[in-house]
């Protein structure tokens, strides 16, 4: 069950999503133009804050409160919710979860006043899931100076007029066993040496901000390390299940978008005589899509809930993840069938939905990645 706040800000969003992006977005979305507006709102109503502790400028809230934000903003436009999603769970995470007291004093109060965004420097061109054995990126201490060559790849807010630090994952040295030793370094925007690509051309998330990054002899103060040396893949892997909850809301909302938008069209279309509405055919398949929304809702809030009460929850949010995505790019299909012609335009929200559906089966671990977390959690062999 919700308490008052979460329905409160769950309400609160709500109204935001459909009153001030749904107007807008489409615009935003034709462009590939990044929503600097609707982001500086999103700070001001305390989004990009929800769970900084308050000493450091947020809401003090928690991460569910995270999540249920994430759910309200993507029923409307994904591009507007993987913004949040990747400056709180992936940028300012980070820093509250690992850095030193001097890293949380700079960089969380303007994350949390969403006046600057932080970005999640994991993958690589040549690495993708397998993250230690494709990692190139370098870093190596030299006169009090971390040193970094590397690239980085599918980055979301790294480039922004407003992005102000890179968490950057790079090998620091070599185990005994010949293993990367892999630790994390905050690079802020604007340091020679880091040089951000232009914007991708993407399928979908087309009013986010995703770039290629790369790294020359960058060279930024040994105490940019991040949490300890050697953890940085340690770290990482803590911050991706949290993330993955969040990108299950993130599906949900979606998919509950989808469900949203069908109902509205289906009692205004006619066909034969009436309403589609009236079709069993039709009916059955929102019904479907109905049931998809509420089981995936069901495992994320339960994941959501063991996290927060400190159990194990790795093997619930890989789950939540799965079967969100799933249901997410399900239900996209499905809309887009009942809308027909006028769903394979982008005028309509159920085309930006099946544009923007695929990637969450793909970002913050692929569903064959999450197959391979749950059937390990089950004690099968790695």
């Amino acid at each position: 069950m919700l308490n008052d706040e979460h329905i409160e800000l769950r309400k609160s969003v709500e109204e935001f999503a459909r009153e001030v992006v749904a107007p807008v977005i489409g615009d935003y979305y034709e462009r590939c133009e990044f929503p600097y507006e609707i982001v500086r709102r999103m700070g001001a109503m305390g989004l990009f804050g929800l769970p900084v502790p308050e000493e450091y400028g947020g809401m003090g809230g928690d991460y569910f409160a995270l999540c249920l934000a994430l759910e309200e903003l993507a029923r409307v436009d994904s591009s507007v919710a993987i913004t949040l999603e990747a400056a709180v769970s992936l940028g300012a995470m980070p820093i509250l979860r690992f850095g030193t007291d001097a890293q949380k004093e700079r960089w969380l109060p303007k994350m949390a006043a969403g006046e600057i965004l932080g970005a999640f420097g994991l993958t690589e061109p040549g690495g993708g899931s397998d993250v230690p054995g494709g990692m190139r990126t370098t870093a190596v201490l030299d006169g009090g100076e971390w040193v970094i060559n590397g690239s980085k790849a599918f980055i979301t807010n790294s480039g922004t007029d407003i992005t102000g630090v890179v968490a950057v994952a790079a090998i620091t040295g070599r185990r005994e066993d010949g293993r990367p030793e892999i630790s994390t370094i905050l690079v802020p925007s604007g340091t020679p040496g880091f040089t951000v690509s232009k914007k991708y051309s993407k399928v979908g998330w087309s009013a986010s901000d995703t770039r290629e990054l790369s790294f020359t002899d960058c060279r930024v103060p040994e105490e940019n390390l991040l949490g300890e040396r050697g953890r940085g893949y340690a770290q990482f892997l803590q911050t991706l299940d949290e993330g993955r909850v969040a990108i299950a809301a993130l599906s949900v909302g979606l998919a509950q978008g989808c469900v949203d938008e069908s109902l509205g069209y289906v009692r205004e279309r006619r066909a034969f005589g009436q309403e589609i509405g009236h079709y069993q055919a039709i009916q059955f398949k929102i019904a479907d899509m109905e049931a998809r929304v509420h089981t995936a809702r069901l495992a994320y809030y339960h994941a959501a809930e063991r996290m927060l009460a400190g159990l194990p929850f790795k093997k619930e949010a890989a789950i939540a993840k799965l079967v969100s995505s799933n249901a997410a790019m399900d239900n996209a299909r499905d809309a887009t069938q009942i809308f027909g012609g006028y769903g394979f335009m982008n005028e309509f929200p159920v085309g930006r939905f099946y544009r923007d559906a695929k990637i969450l089966e793909i970002g913050e671990g692929t569903s064959e990645v999450q197959r391979m977390l749950i059937a390990r959690e089950l004690g099968l062999p790695a």
